[in-house]
């Protein structure tokens, strides 16, 4: 998961009004966590395991710690808490690819990822990711991409076991770039200590982490560290295209494709329900962009005849009533189409995955109470995590373990420049001055967390040499924010990633 572990908790570089109001993000009500970070390195705990794959078994060791980021007198300002598997005796020695996977938040950690797709061990959920009832499972994962790669992940500070030494110094962490240096200090340490400099390097984020990514692939070559890939699981990299403030339309018509496709998947399509799911995308990213957006821009110019007009198309498109999106100003931001879709059947639905359905103490109101995609990952999440580092790996601490917000004492700053945050110059930049790193990128059709529409727009405006367009895939997932959760989509999206290792690989 994602944007905490997907969640946004700012949209602009400077104060402005919070986008979306669920679940509430860090601030600076909050109080700051204890300064609970040892001033003493640890030993990390080092444990061997099998998985039988196929007809095939691997064996990995696990290395599980806390690595210490160091001021220029050699003091402890913070334990970053990672853990490692790699394939035991692999062919290629030294140089197996290597991958650094993080979540977003800000202030999630990388669990959503590790126990959801990458590693060898993945928390069962039903097949289509429904909550189970409890007691939950860990079982082996079939997909696992340590088949591929050899696997960090790394919970920045303020998410997991992760700590600054002090309150105090936990502002030094909690900001875009504080961010991105730590990460980054974190991969070249890593690199040192495990002795990996000749690795083929890649590294994975999830919503806020890709933020992340973007910006570490330009620190990173920036410091002599160039990426052999980069891969974004449900994107942002330009905040203006989910900020819903007054004035910004944008946000509005790039997720028409998203209300799109929930609308398929919940039967409330009309006359468009009978096309493919990827041909009433295409439709509707069209129209968003060819009329919408520019409907919206016409603002008070519209006649009451072309409002009409538009409401219908967007009726449509969305299943919303066409009265109910001319009240709202043709504006239906996403907590009103959550709650209004199924209002109908008394339910609503999910932002991390529109699939989800939820219900409230009362039909009534204009957003939903919680997001019901979020309330059925966490507690499965939160469980196994818990019992498998302690029980399985024999890393034991007192400590809480901040899975999705708790740990950052302050709110989130992203700058002070009073611009919306866009990292995407950060992945150009990356791209011009190390032409042979890849990208690949995972959308999720029912993602209204970070909406595909708004990441293609993203990508569409990087601003790439031609030369170097053919260095970027996508993959498209009938699932949401955590298509992974979706076992075709787990799947799939292990075939994918494991050829654009490859590919990213081989001498070119």
């Amino acid at each position: 998961m994602a944007l905490l572990p997907s969640l946004l908790c700012l949209l602009q570089a400077a104060p402005a009004p919070p986008p979306a109001p669920r679940p509430s993000p860090p601030d600076s009500a909050r109080p700051a966590p204890p300064a609970t970070a040892p001033l003493t390195e640890e030993k990390p705990v080092v444990t061997h395991h099998t998985i039988r794959l196929g007809a095939r078994t691997l064996s990995y060791t696990v290395t599980a710690g806390m690595m210490p980021l160091r001021d220029e007198k050699g003091v402890i300002e913070a334990n970053i808490f990672f853990m490692a598997y790699t394939l035991d005796n692999p062919p290629a020695g030294g140089r197996r690819p290597l991958m650094f996977s993080f979540n977003g938040g800000p202030g999630s950690a990388s669990v959503w990822l590790h126990l959801g797709a990458l590693g060898p061990r993945r928390v069962k959920l039903e097949d289509e990711g429904w909550l189970p009832a409890s007691p939950y499972e860990l079982v082996d994962n079939q997909q696992t991409w340590l088949d591929a790669t050899d696997l960090v992940f790394i919970d920045p500070v303020g998410t997991g076991f992760s700590r600054a030494a002090t309150a105090e110094l936990g502002r030094k962490f909690w900001s875009l770039r504080g961010d991105i240096e730590s990460v980054g200090q974190f991969i070249r340490l890593y690199l040192t200590r495990y002795e990996r400099w000749a690795s083929p390097l890649f590294v994975v984020g999830e919503s806020y982490g890709t933020t992340r990514a973007a910006g570490l692939s330009d620190w990173l070559v920036n410091h002599g560290i160039a990426l052999n890939g980069v891969v974004l699981v449900s994107t942002i990299l330009n905040f203006e295209t989910a900020d819903w403030s007054t004035g910004n339309d944008l946000p509005y018509a790039l997720l028409v494709p998203t209300y799109a496709a929930t609308a398929w998947y919940h039967r409330k399509l009309g006359p468009l329900q009978q096309a493919p799911l990827a041909q009433v995308v295409e439709q509707a990213r069209r129209w968003a962009m060819n009329e919408y957006l520019i409907a919206l821009a016409r603002g008070d110019q519209l006649t009451p005849a072309e409002v009409r007009q538009i409401a219908e198309r967007l009726a449509g498109f969305t299943g919303l009533d066409r009265t109910f999106i001319e009240r709202h100003n043709l504006r239906v931001d996403l907590g009103r189409f959550e709650k209004e879709l199924l209002r109908d059947q008394g339910r609503t639905v999910g932002r991390l995955d529109t699939r989800f359905k939820g219900f409230d103490a009362t039909a009534g109101g204009d957003t939903p109470e919680f997001d019901p995609s979020m309330a059925a990952i966490r507690p499965p999440y939160t469980a196994m995590f818990n019992d498998y580092v302690r029980r399985e790996l024999g890393y034991k601490s007192d400590l809480e373990y901040y899975i999705l917000g708790g740990g950052i004492g302050s709110r989130w700053d992203f700058g002070s420049d009073n611009e919306y945050v866009d990292v995407g110059e950060s992945l150009r930049s990356a791209f011009a001055k190390n032409p042979h790193m890849r990208l690949y990128i995972a959308f999720g059709y029912y993602d209204a967390a970070t909406p595909l529409f708004a990441a293609e727009y993203s990508l569409n405006h990087l601003r790439l040499d031609p030369s170097l367009k053919d260095r970027i895939s996508r993959g498209y997932f009938e699932a949401g924010h955590m298509m992974y959760i979706h076992l075709p989509s787990l799947a799939r999206l292990s075939k994918d990633v494991a050829g654009f290792i490859q590919g990213a690989t081989v001498a070119r």
